[in-house]
């Protein structure tokens, strides 16, 4: 085979070797990395009105993303971009993220008010949220040392319904004053 004929073999295979890699499907780490500029790497939120995904269940992820892909959960942008994804890839990013150790953050908090949210949190929420927020196996979602901002939007949207809250957790959070809420939410924000 002359050179010529050699060389247009070899740059036509590494042509279709090319091709067939872009159609490869994307891992779960490559659709996982594609949340890391608003929910931190690997899942470590370093932006205040953005929650931490490192340590979630996938159980509970996936739920949270098919939510927000249908309407069913409120959100300012996440319906928009779980539109984008299936829910096999749900599941895998959501496989990357229940394997991370749960994120922590370093952020200011009231120590009264800590201390008076560990109280209210033994009565009201430890039921649910074992681990003071912390357990991904109970499915309720990490509250343990998410940022501040981000828990407080979240208790706004809930308390305006434009996130429906669970009916167990609606009975506790409509017995509690503007204050007890606030001091629930510092105690949650203050784990590390």
């Amino acid at each position: 085979m002359s050179a010529r004929k050699t060389l247009a073999v070899l740059l036509g295979s590494g042509l279709l070797l090319g091709t067939a890699q872009l159609s490869a499907a994307p891992t779960a780490s490559m659709l996982a990395d594609t949340c890391a500029g608003c929910h931190g790497t690997d899942g470590a939120s370093t932006g205040p009105a953005t929650p931490s995904l490192a340590g979630m269940s996938e159980v509970y992820m996936v739920d949270s993303m098919k939510a927000f892909k249908s309407g069913e959960r409120y959100s300012t942008i996440m319906g928009r971009i779980a539109k984008g994804y299936s829910e096999e890839e749900f599941k895998l990013m959501a496989s990357v993220f229940a394997k991370q150790p749960v994120a922590t953050t370093s952020q200011k908090t009231d120590a009264t008010k800590v201390a008076a949210g560990e109280k209210l949190f033994g009565k009201n929420c430890e039921k649910c949220h074992d681990e003071k927020g912390g357990l991904a196996d109970d499915d309720a979602g990490i509250l343990y040392s998410q940022w501040l901002p981000y828990l407080q939007y979240t208790m706004e949207d809930y308390k305006a319904g434009s996130r429906e809250m669970p009916k167990k957790m609606k009975k506790k959070v409509d017995k509690l004053s503007d204050a007890e809420i606030e001091a629930l939410l510092q105690f949650f924000a203050s784990q590390q």
